[in-house]
């Protein structure tokens, strides 16, 4: 009988000790800024007649940081000798330990549109590793602003291939080496199978002999220039 007793009397205490929830609905409403910075390199042709065409071109994790020539490495500005007419080269710089901050580079173009005199039809992007996984990134969130874009040797993901429809009606060169062992090759095939699908004016180059480093076999091509250099931009089958 006693055990009863103390049973019911904890359970007594325990009750008198219950907190009931209350339950809020509410918005939250509050205009947040925020700081974009972001260092470039940009090669404008002197003497050009008229609004010029843009490269850009965003590079890989190895060129991380605050030291701006190392963007020049592996970029086409080592072949622009190659390059047929005058052009504009925007090369901005992701800082270190992060992946590329794309709206970022969305406003930086913006701005460089604003200050120089770019042809806004003849706008083109392309990266390599990182800088190619950013390419897919900013075409898939404004393809209205490019005429062209060639991702190199590119981390594709999920999201990208659920929102393939993205890409329609841009023209697309894809380039990866077939012994890449940092990235696999299956990243840029799977994209572009799935790409082929909405995209005719889609293509994959597969280097067979080149390992990660497929950015020299495209970037020392002069036809690869002289196919970026002929798009314009063509908004029609472009989903915004």
């Amino acid at each position: 009988m006693k055990i009863f007793k103390m049973v019911l009397l904890s359970c007594t205490i325990a009750a008198g000790h219950v907190v009931f929830a209350q339950e809020i609905k509410a918005e939250f409403k509050k205009e947040i800024k925020e700081v974009q910075q972001i260092s470039y390199i940009l090669d404008f042709p002197q003497g050009a007649k008229g609004n010029v065409p843009l490269i850009v071109f965003l590079h890989g994790s190895g060129e991380r940081g605050n030291d701006l020539e190392k963007v020049k490495a592996h970029s086409p500005f080592t072949y622009k000798k190659l390059i047929k007419e005058p052009v504009a080269i925007l090369a901005p710089q992701c800082p270190e330990n992060v992946w590329w901050d794309t709206e970022a580079v969305y406003s930086l173009i913006k701005e460089i549109q604003s200050k120089y005199k770019i042809d806004a039809s003849r706008i083109y992007l392309t990266g390599l590793s990182m800088g190619g996984w950013g390419t897919w990134k900013l075409a898939n969130e404004h393809p209205e602003m490019f005429a062209a874009v060639a991702p190199i040797c590119a981390p594709s993901d999920r999201w990208m291939r659920a929102t393939i429809n993205r890409y329609k009606g841009l023209p697309i060169k894809i380039f990866h080496g077939g012994n890449d062992d940092i990235v696999n090759p299956l990243n840029s095939i799977e994209i572009y199978q799935a790409l082929k699908k909405v995209n005719p004016d889609v293509s994959l180059t597969i280097f067979p002999d080149d390992n990660h480093n497929s950015w020299d076999s495209t970037y020392s091509d002069p036809l690869f220039y002289e196919w970026m250099l002929k798009q314009k931009k063509n908004n029609q089958n472009i989903t915004k």
